[in-house]
């Protein structure tokens, strides 16, 4: 989604409540959200517009039956995520939508009853905001932003688009759980395509940096990304490392692509973000986050980049173009 879109639809969300002022009064029920990143960001503005489109769908409208207050950029840093999740619960909202398990952690030390709706999370049990995914057990419940599994997928892209890979380094955020189930997953995948996996952790940027150019210099090296807020952050720096150390990367998210990476393959943001209106609706109504279970997603897609792939010297197999959700020439 471009931004004047995005712009414009939210610029429609504010206009609501004069088209709407004549109609007969509702209760107007409260929505907090948070989001790991800027307003601008290409990311945020998909997930928003998802979430926006499936309240509506829903019979939802702002300013007649619903307020929404946004906080965003909160992968930042744990005490950005401390103040917006102290901000959002002091509101006293009905339900709260945050976009990862992080802010839900935040929210969880603010309020074990306030209910929270997550957008993606990479591992809710691994992390400690969900008893199980079949049963919650708490006030939190959502959908998975990526499974272990993709982790191989990944890697397997990586070796259709590019055959000379034997080298891999995938980064990974040390310090959570999804970061490191996903770079096993990866690992384990690994001695079937008989390829040599290394890790990257992204605790600094300096350090991923030299981390990068150090493994770089030998040949026959290739790069994942897997998606987190930590990686969407240094995305224009990670797209600019492997184009100057023209290493075939694979993301975990189509934005990096749509700002020069080679290929992604991920849940469809928009698509959580709408299936996570369709649980704020349910809890909203009478549900509970306890008894409606963490959900995989439901739509992937794979976005490829050719120029990025012509600049590597890469001819992009048809058995990928053919998967292609999308193509960007």
């Amino acid at each position: 989604m471009k931004r004047r879109e995005f712009i414009t639809l939210l610029g429609a969300a504010a206009a609501w409540p004069l088209t709407v002022h004549a109609q007969q009064r509702e209760r107007v029920r409260r929505i907090g959200v948070i989001m790991a990143l800027a307003a601008d960001d290409p990311a945020s503005q998909l997930g928003i517009a998802g979430f926006l489109q499936g309240l509506q769908e829903l019979g939802w409208v702002v300013g007649r039956n619903i307020r929404i207050d946004y906080r965003w950029g909160a992968a930042e840093s744990s005490d950005v995520r401390q103040k917006y999740a102290r901000e959002i619960v002091s509101l006293a909202p009905d339900v709260i939508l945050a976009s990862g398990s992080g802010i839900v952690g935040e929210l969880q030390r603010e309020s074990r009853t306030v209910p929270i709706v997550f957008a993606g999370a990479i591992d809710p049990v691994g992390s400690g905001i969900v008893v199980s995914l079949a049963r919650p057990g708490g006030n939190a419940t959502g959908f998975l932003s990526i499974e272990y599994g993709l982790g191989a997928k990944l890697l397997e892209f990586l070796k259709e688009m590019a055959p000379r890979v034997e080298r891999v380094a995938v980064t990974r955020d040390p310090t959570a759980p999804g970061g490191i189930g996903v770079y096993a997953a990866i690992q384990t995948s690994s001695s079937s395509l008989r390829m040599q996996v290394i890790p990257i952790d992204d605790r600094d940027q300096d350090d991923l940096e030299r981390a990068i150019t150090s493994f770089a210099r030998e040949p026959n090296g290739g790069l994942i990304v897997p998606a987190s807020a930590r990686a969407a952050l240094r995305r224009k720096v990670l797209i600019s490392l492997a184009a100057r150390h023209k290493l075939p990367a694979v993301y975990g998210s189509r934005v990096f692509v749509e700002d020069g990476g080679l290929i992604s393959y991920s849940p469809s943001v928009m698509g959580n973000y709408r299936l996570a209106a369709g649980y704020i609706d349910r809890i909203l109504k009478g549900e509970k986050p306890a008894d409606l279970p963490v959900q995989a997603p439901t739509k992937y897609e794979t976005v490829i980049n050719m120029k990025t792939a012509r600049t590597l010297g890469l001819d992009v197999p048809t058995t990928v173009l053919v998967r292609a959700t999308e193509v960007i020439e």
